[in-house]
């Protein structure tokens, strides 16, 4: 290899251009192959870009250093010079070859070089040389958006205003008589638009750097620009977009969208003060809303017949940005209908078979732009496209949006029966569950599917996210459709949410039977919304009547609440799990009416309070359960403080109990443990039942919590199933928290708080020190809140650790609650 570059290095000190040529190639082919040939850089430079030589050697020569990692000492003024000079080469090849080389540059060289160059540039990007205009787009398409060049150019004023000449220069470039050309100034504009929209840190530089309130203001002016070209000049770009090649025209449809989009939402203004801060003469625009909506229905009038084109890129394309327009202020949900009928006949398409996430993913988020009929239409289909989902991030994902549109359409339709609307079919929760394959998922015991958990659990979290306040509505667009709808939905009460929520208690009630090889998660989450809904129509005292002054949509929903509780107990027979029967159990006993049973009826064995007790005994005298089908020691508990409190509350059911509890405490199943929990039970039981009028305050009374959620710590689990539990408890929490209550873009923080929001917070540490002579330990952990994460750093002086250690869990749990607990009631902290 030495002796091929000292042999390269000769032919390209000669003064032959053929023989320049001829090593400059066989350079090229080495550092196409991978081998390291950099120690040619300086002899390419010196001897041929900085001498007098041919076209083709210059334009090799530039081709070469370009591919090749520039050395810090060859970046001298020689070689810049050198650049600089090849601008102005009679060859416009050459010239194309030198501009291309700029985005390879490093930063500090920049500002200079491109002043200097500045007429020499807008010179290429006139030049009636069509390789010339093209380089030059396509360097400046790379080199412009930046985030070092923005960051430049918010503190040179005079580069700036050169930025700003450009940028305008390739807009109109966006109407090139060249295709190619024309194509290169769509992107650029598309990737101007994309950095700001997206706030992604451009890796192009190779380095890591931070905006600052000027970057972002250099970007807004940009785009704003940008924006009111297009804008102006949407007839004629519409025109000069349907001569150009198949190929071609993806590129162009998201410039032309986008500045729809910010012109219709009013966005280009908020633009407009962010590059302007402090300017009042910025007026507002002064188009109307009839002008805003006719050049929207033009650019859609433009992209419709692509929706069956042959491409399916440019399919996807074109049907991802008809749905951002359809969601502006003036949308129309016939453009939407469109757009994801044409996306989803992509689903079959070979070629198109690794984007199924993708197409999912950009139904499922766009479902709230169809009218309530192709909504309730889709449900079906689309739960079987996300049941073939490989990722679990996407089926989280998409389930969650579903679940949101089912329990969306269902209050709407509601609301719109109550206003005197005629009903549409097919509007319920249930609908969801009406498909063949989901319905005998459902009412299978043995099946093997995760799909049906992941359904489950989404819906009722779904449910939980409506029992809470709606967000604050700031801004246009997709969240403020969804919660519009919702608003309108619970317009007449706090409580309309439990009449979606009473649904899916009672379509997902045979989730209790199901043996899911030891994994709990999604029947905790079914039987905590179950507790919630009974604590909230209090069904402990039974229905209410008229005389009471209960309304007929109560007494009606309290009436399904009581007949679900007596199914739900016929169930306990069937379930042959004692960790789902205690916790069944619990939820049970916890808000039944004992007092509304006919006590004709006190021997009768389908008495529900007799199947519970008996249900109880199984599990008080179970020990042959294997690991993963109970947990005894949590099931005996739920089972004794269950005994309890029903004692407490019931002569009859006080009387049963002592019965079973004396017999538990006398067998060999007891250990000391809970012989000596079934003596205070029953010392409890005896108390109320002789001194009935001297119950102390809150004997029973029910607080509609739901014991048995895990911590969500991470530690090592003892059984599979439960890490397993976790794992999915976290995507389906991730998933509707990001659709449910997602964090504020980085634009909307800078319009509401300023610059400061793009601070991150340094970690705070918090120091716990517990001390005691000779034994001591010293903690304290790191709470980081950019990456959510904990660190705790312990140090013990003495073997006394395991009982220090249950006091450090303890504090973690009081005092590091997660953020999700305001957006997940009844989870556990984190």
């Amino acid at each position: 290899m030495d002796l091929l570059i000292a042999q390269i290095t000769t032919d390209l000190r000669s003064s032959d251009a053929l023989r320049q040529s001829s090593a400059l190639l066989q350079a090229l082919q080495q550092c196409a192959a991978g081998r390291d040939v950099s120690a040619l850089a300086r002899t390419a430079a010196t001897e041929i870009l900085s001498a007098p030589s041919s076209a083709v050697c210059k334009r090799l020569a530039l081709d070469l250093l370009r591919a090749l990692p520039l050395p810090p000492d060859l970046l001298d003024p020689l070689l810049l010079t050198s650049l600089r000079s090849d601008l102005s080469f009679p060859d416009p090849d050459v010239a194309a070859s030198s501009i291309a080389s700029f985005p390879s540059l490093p930063s500090h060289l920049l500002p200079s070089l491109l002043s200097s160059a500045h007429a020499d540039i807008a010179a290429a990007l006139s030049s009636p040389a069509e390789s010339l205009r093209l380089a030059a787009v396509t360097s400046l398409s790379s080199l412009l958006p930046r985030d070092d060049l923005a960051l430049m150019c918010s503190t040179n004023p005079s580069l700036m205003a050169h930025a700003t000449t450009w940028w305008g220069r390739l807009a109109e470039l966006a109407l090139d008589s060249a295709d190619a050309v024309s194509a290169g100034a769509f992107e650029a504009l598309a990737r101007l638009f994309q950095e700001l929209e997206g706030r992604r840190m451009s890796r192009l530089a190779g380095d890591k750097l931070v905006d600052g309130e000027g970057a972002l203001a250099v970007r807004a002016q940009w785009a704003a620009d940008a924006i009111d070209f297009i804008w102006s000049r949407r007839n004629m770009l519409i025109a000069r977009t349907m001569v150009m090649p198949v190929e071609s025209f993806r590129v162009t449809v998201y410039p032309l969208v986008h500045a729809a989009k910010m012109v219709a939402s009013g966005v280009v203004n908020t633009l407009r003060r962010i590059a302007k801060p402090g300017d009042t003469t910025i007026a507002d625009s002064v188009e109307s809303s009839a002008e805003k909506l006719v050049g929207v229905s033009d650019i859609v009038s433009h992209l419709l017949p692509f929706l069956s084109s042959l491409d399916p890129p440019l399919v996807f394309e074109v049907g991802i940005n008809m749905l951002a327009l359809a969601d502006v202020p003036g949308g129309k949900p016939e453009w939407a209908s469109a757009a994801i009928i044409a996306i989803l006949t992509l689903w079959d398409r070979q070629e198109f078979s690794s984007m199924r996430e993708t197409i999912v993913r950009a139904v499922v988020t766009n479902l709230h732009l169809l009218d309530l009929g192709m909504q309730v239409s889709l449900f079906k289909r689309l739960l079987q496209m996300v049941r073939n989902l490989r990722a679990e991030s996407d089926r989280m994902h998409a389930l969650a949006c579903i679940c949101r549109t089912a329990l969306c359409v269902d209050l709407f339709a509601k609301e719109s029966v109550r206003r005197g609307q005629k009903p549409v079919p097919g509007t319920d929760v249930i609908s969801l569950f009406e498909d063949v394959r989901v319905k005998e998922d459902l009412n299978s015991v043995t099946s093997k599917n995760l799909f049906r958990e992941e359904l489950v659990a989404s819906l009722v979290e779904s449910c939980f996210q409506l029992s809470l306040p709606l967000p604050e509505l700031k801004n246009s667009g997709t969240e403020s459709r969804v919660i519009g709808a919702l608003a309108y939905g619970t317009g007449y009460g706090a409580l309309n949410w439990t009449e979606p929520a009473l649904d899916v208690v009672e379509v997902c009630r045979p989730c209790v039977l199901w043996d899911c090889n030891g994994r709990t998660y999604a029947i905790d989450c079914y039987l905590k919304l179950l507790v919630r809904l009974c604590h909230i129509y209090d069904t402990r005292g039974g229905v209410k009547t008229i005389k009471a002054g209960a309304s007929q949509d109560q007494i009606l929903n309290e009436t399904r609440l009581r007949n679900l509780q007596l199914q739900l107990i016929r169930d306990l027979r069937e379930i042959h799990t004692p960790r789902i029967s205690s916790r069944l159990i619990w939820a049970i006993s916890e808000h039944f009416d004992l007092e509304g049973l006919d006590p004709l009826l006190a021997d009768d064995p389908e008495d529900p309070l007799n199947i519970i007790i008996s249900n109880m005994h199984k599990i008080l005298f179970n020990t042959d359960s294997s690991a993963t089908t109970s947990n005894r020691i949590q099931d005996v508990q739920a089972v004794l403080i269950c005994a309890q409190r029903l004692g407490a509350r019931n002569a009859r059911a006080g009387q049963l109990l002592s019965k079973e509890l004396e017999e538990f405490r006398a067998s060999t199943s007891a250990d000391s443990v809970t012989k000596h929990q079934s003596r205070y039970v029953l010392q409890v039981i005896k108390y109320v039942t002789n001194h009935p009028d001297n119950r102390w305050v809150g004997v029973g009374d029910a607080t509609g919590d739901y014991p048995f959620s895990h911590h969500t710590l991470t530690v090592q689990f003892s059984e599979a199933s439960a890490a397993q539990d976790r794992k999915l408890e976290g995507l389906v929490h991730k998933a509707i928290r990001e659709l449910w209550r997602p964090n504020p873009s980085q634009l909307t923080l800078l319009q509401t708080k300023g610059i400061g929001a793009l601070h991150k917070e340094h970690p705070k540490a918090c120091t716990l020190t517990g001390s005691s002579d000779p034994c001591y330990i010293e903690a304290y952990h790191l709470a980081d809140p950019t990456d959510g994460r904990i660190t705790l750093h312990l140090k013990s002086g003495h073997p006394c650790w395991p009982f220090w250690s249950t006091v450090l869990y303890g504090w973690l749990l009081s005092h590091c609650s997660a953020p999700s607990e305001s957006c997940f009631p009844g989870s556990s902290p984190k």
